[in-house]
């Protein structure tokens, strides 16, 4: 059956798909910050991101965790057959997230002045950004549950054209309402942009309905249920959502809550070392709004892999088939290594000439250059959740998380004040905070699984991405010196090191043919390519 050769493809191929679409919805938004950072300034881009994360807050406390449920017992249901059960998850937790998201939206629009008053947002210009987003956490809720079902069934395609379509729109309404709203102010110009919000969810959520309605027959004719059925009942079903959700929605709460925090302690803390609040708010949109974004960049792949092998590991796990886990396991820690530690050597040597280019905010390269640490140590902890959570253990990145942001509350406190560190206290608290819950749930991951970090295949990253890196620098320092030009400098590095890494672990064996294969459409013919010039080994690493 179709579906069911779907459902047994590679998760990498589901990966790809989605890191495809995240390197697309990533350029696009890198573009847009550019170009909205310019519009509104470090000030403006402090007003946005004091909303933002209340919006996330919201978000997550009205859908975070029922759309990781319907994938993993989706993906569960459909390993053991039962179909009518996988529809019943979806059908029941649409209902629920439709109210819920409902309830939110208009909590946030009512409640964003009383926020301001009780000095929760301490610079009162940001009401109408908070007001302005209200309206998306109702589309959101509802995109995320067509989200989750179609990834239950491994899908992945759907998810990927809602995210470019969702960001696409996003963008141009983000750049038109502030550039509209511009000549009447800071204020509106910050709102007009966070209004973008909504269109842009709302059209993800019109290309989710395509995909679910194209689907939807070929869904249905897979249909009789299987041995164990899941209960239909509404009041069974959403008791087994509420069972698994309630953990991954603290643990997705998690993060905006840290962000909240950031925005009660950061600009306090600066105002209390000695800066005004207009720059406190200045130095505060430099870190959240410029620094965070540019080095999750580097996360676009393990973001990706983290979703593709929640049901992955869900299947493999209700069928109990230990080794299969394991191996997906170890394969996706492998990738996600692979990634990120060049992704840290090049974001942290080129910080200052890409936040030139890219937001003409050099202020903001201290922020971006403490951040690039932990570029590896996110890609550890999106992957470890996922395995967690794939696995039923839900509830052990909530406690791990909330364990780190009580460390970084304590150290965004203490380094933020800091004379000489200031907003890269807080970036520094940061890092920590990835640091401590990756570290924790990799405990949590080699109970539950066996799996021990390959330290020799990681090592191998490290000794390409640090011959990467000094290539990187002296390429870097020679074209501005013979060009002048920083974004010719910036790019010939970018595209040198690139390929100085790809070749070194070809050479040292930190690729192998299994690795290359997975490319899509010309992986099988570059493998052989490869091995034909001696770049490849015959044998893939384990």
């Amino acid at each position: 059956m179709k579906i069911r050769k779907q459902q047994a493809s590679n998760i990498f191929q589901g990966t790809l798909v989605l890191t495809a679409a995240g390197i697309i919805v990533k350029i696009i938004g890198s573009l847009n910050w550019i170009i909205l950072s310019r519009v509104l300034g470090g000030e403006g881009m402090g007003l946005y991101q004091m909303a933002y994360p209340l919006y996330l807050l919201a978000l997550s406390v009205s859908s975070a965790g029922i759309p990781v449920a319907i994938s993993i017992l989706t993906a569960e249901r459909v390993a053991l057959q039962d179909y009518r059960g996988a529809r019943s998850v979806f059908r029941i937790s649409l209902a629920l997230l439709a109210v819920t998201g409902m309830v939110f939206s208009l909590l946030l629009y009512s409640g964003a002045g009383w926020l301001i008053e009780e000095r929760f947002i301490r610079d009162a210009r940001a009401y109408y950004s908070l007001v302005a987003l209200a309206p998306a956490i109702f589309f959101v809720t509802l995109l995320s549950s067509f989200r989750g079902y179609l990834q239950g069934w491994q899908l992945m395609t759907p998810t990927a054209v809602s995210q470019i379509a969702e960001q696409v729109v996003r963008v141009l309404t983000m750049l038109f309402f502030a550039m509209l709203l511009a000549p009447r102010g800071i204020e509106y110009a910050a709102a007009g942009a966070t209004f973008g919000a909504g269109p842009g969810a709302l059209a993800g959520l019109i290309v989710l309905l395509f995909f679910y309605w194209r689907h939807r027959r070929r869904l249905s004719q897979a249909s009789s249920p299987g041995a164990g059925g899941m209960e239909t009942k509404p009041a069974g079903v959403i008791k087994r959502i509420l069972r698994l959700s309630l953990p991954i929605s603290a643990a997705s709460i998690m993060l905006p809550v840290v962000s909240n925090l950031d925005l009660l302690v950061v600009p306090r803390r600066l105002e209390d070392a000695g800066y005004p609040v207009g720059q406190a708010t200045e130095l505060f949109g430099y870190l959240t709004g410029m620094a965070v974004p540019l080095v999750g960049l580097a996360t676009v792949l393990t973001g990706a892999l983290a979703t593709s092998i929640v049901p992955a590991i869900s299947e493999a796990h209700s069928l109990g088939q230990r080794e299969r886990v394991y191996s997906r396991t170890a394969a996706a820690f492998r990738l996600a290594n692979i990634v990120t530690v060049p992704a840290f050597v090049g974001v942290w040597l080129l910080a200052e000439p890409l936040v030139t280019i890219l937001y003409h905010a050099p202020q903001a390269a201290p922020s971006v250059e403490v951040l690039a640490a932990g570029i590896v140590l996110l890609g550890v902890h999106q992957v470890s959740t996922g395995v967690l959570q794939g696995m039923g253990r839900t509830m052990i990145p909530v406690v791990n998380m909330a364990i780190s942001a009580v460390a970084k509350v304590g150290l965004n406190w203490t380094l933020t004040v800091v004379p000489g560190l200031g907003i890269a206290g807080a970036a520094w608290a940061t890092v920590a905070d990835i640091g401590i819950a990756a570290l924790l749930n990799m405990r949590y991951v080699r109970r539950h699984t066996g799996f021990i970090l390959d330290y020799r295949s990681l090592g191998k990253s490290i000794a390409a991405a640090a011959v990467m890196g000094g290539i990187v620098h002296l390429v870097f320092r020679a074209v501005v010196a013979l060009t002048k030009s920083n974004n010719l400098a910036v790019l010939s590095a970018i595209v040198i090191g690139v390929t100085v890494y790809g070749t070194g672990m070809l050479l040292i064996g930190g690729i192998g043919a299994a690795d290359v294969r997975l490319v899509p459409l010309v992986g099988p013919r570059l493998a052989r390519l490869l091995q034909a010039v001696g770049l490849l080994a015959e044998e893939t690493p384990k």
